[in-house]
């Protein structure tokens, strides 16, 4: 009986672990920019997870949309890549239930870099 409870609580967190990306999240983008001088920004992300596979677009607000590409997830990672305005932005999050936290970094054609904090919660 022991080993059997066990084993769902086990299953049970695997689960948990495992979420639904699927939806539209909003919050904030703080930029840092290598001089150390930061920027906020507003952030909307449109994902739609099929499997492992995360696509949808990502952006400022909801009428500057750009489309992610190279979108995964695995237990509770997200990675993905997005091209705005000249510049590869690089996603590494972790989905914890109904919020998405993580890093992004920035690189423009020019070779400037910069770093970005991302936090958004689930709106629908």
């Amino acid at each position: 009986m022991r080993t059997l409870l066990c084993v769902l609580m086990v299953a049970g967190l695997t689960l948990a672990a495992d979420g639904n990306a699927t939806g539209k999240w909003t919050g904030r983008f703080n930029l840092t920019n290598p001089d150390g001088e930061m920027h906020e920004s507003g952030a909307v992300l449109n994902l739609k997870q099929t499997g492992s596979e995360v696509t949808g677009s990502v952006g400022p607000n909801e009428e500057e949309q750009t489309v992610i590409q190279k979108g995964k997830i695995e237990g509770n990672r997200i990675t993905m890549e997005a091209e705005h305005h000249g510049r590869t932005i690089k996603f590494d999050l972790v989905l914890a239930a109904d919020r998405i936290t993580g890093d992004a970094s920035v690189s423009a054609e020019d070779g400037q870099t910069a770093k970005a904090k991302v936090d958004v919660t689930r709106t629908k």
